[in-house]
């Protein structure tokens, strides 16, 4: 059995893009995780130490994307991988990054991102 903690449309800025003028502003990108976990000791002892901490997972990767400053979607979703990995030991996850307004007529585009059993 695998349960999921998930955070939907976490809202951070930072400089991304390939053209000249995106590197000069920041971007608002949209990130949801789902992440997989047992939930079976926190649902026994009821202690935030033994769940996944969703706050300071949500204030991590905004910490980390607002710091960044790739070119490529791409590169900043698997550096919020190695995040989540290799700090919070979460080995399957599924990640989203939404660029709202880069393609015109489109909500968005974006980036997602599967590793290990979700």
């Amino acid at each position: 059995m695998v349960d999921r903690v998930f955070i939907t449309g976490l809202r951070a800025e930072s400089v991304i893009g390939c053209y000249d003028w995106e590197r000069d502003i920041r971007q608002v990108l949209v990130v949801d995780l789902e992440l997989a976990a047992n939930f079976s000791d926190a649902a026994q002892s009821d202690a935030l130490e033994d769940a996944l901490d969703y706050a300071a997972i949500s204030a991590r990767i905004t910490e980390v994307i607002e710091g960044a400053s790739f070119q490529l979607l791409e590169a900043l979703a698997e550096a919020l991988v190695e995040v989540l990995q290799t700090e919070f030991g979460i080995t399957g996850l599924r990640l989203t990054i939404t660029k709202p307004g880069a393609v015109a007529n489109a909500d968005g585009v974006g980036v997602m991102v599967e590793r290990g059993e979700i």
